[in-house]
């Protein structure tokens, strides 16, 4: 789907943080990702500590026409083992995640997002876990190349393990 936004990345403001909370506290976004919306405080603490607090993780707000319209991170964590991946426990996978707030879904922001944010994070394997009812989500990571690759258990719920081994496919 085409769009006449235009669409960039840019390091995090602190104000994108109060759009990236309302973004989360979206109902429908957080049933289709299956993700629990967390209190201002928990969120604001995340943020500032596991997020912006750390250098390894790379975060990009997704500028739309000057708006922050989501945001884009990449992180390592530990592998936990058995979930269908093929990664042993103990080992580290880079990981990456994104939203976007519903005024900017289906419009293909995410698309032109995705594949600027893939430039810049050079990191291969990267791994993804979207909630396999997402099917956008799935679609959108498929079309830059991941590929499934087992499954993660998140809570109650089984997600969609996929990864990226080479460069990103150009659409």
């Amino acid at each position: 789907m085409t769009h006449d936004a235009h669409v960039r990345l840019r390091p995090v403001e602190e104000a994108d943080l109060e759009a990236f909370f309302a973004q989360e506290q979206d109902t429908e976004a957080t049933r289709r990702s299956r993700f629990t919306a967390r209190p201002r405080g928990r969120f604001m603490t995340h943020w500032a500590t596991r997020i912006l607090g750390d250098d390894t993780v790379l975060v990009r707000t997704v500028d739309v026409d000057g708006a922050p319209a989501g945001h884009i991170v990449a992180w390592w964590e530990e592998a936990e083992g058995g979930g269908g991946g093929d990664e042993s426990a103990g080992t580290r996978r880079r990981f990456i995640g994104y939203w976007l707030g519903r005024p900017y879904w289906g419009r293909g922001i995410g698309t032109e997002a995705l594949a600027l944010f893939l430039r810049e994070e050079s990191v291969r394997p990267l791994h993804a876990d979207p909630f396999p009812g997402n099917t956008a989500s799935v679609r959108l990571l498929e079309r830059h190349g991941f590929r499934r690759a087992g499954t993660v258990q998140h809570g109650a719920d089984i997600h969609t393990l996929l990864v990226l081994d080479d460069a990103p496919v150009q659409e």
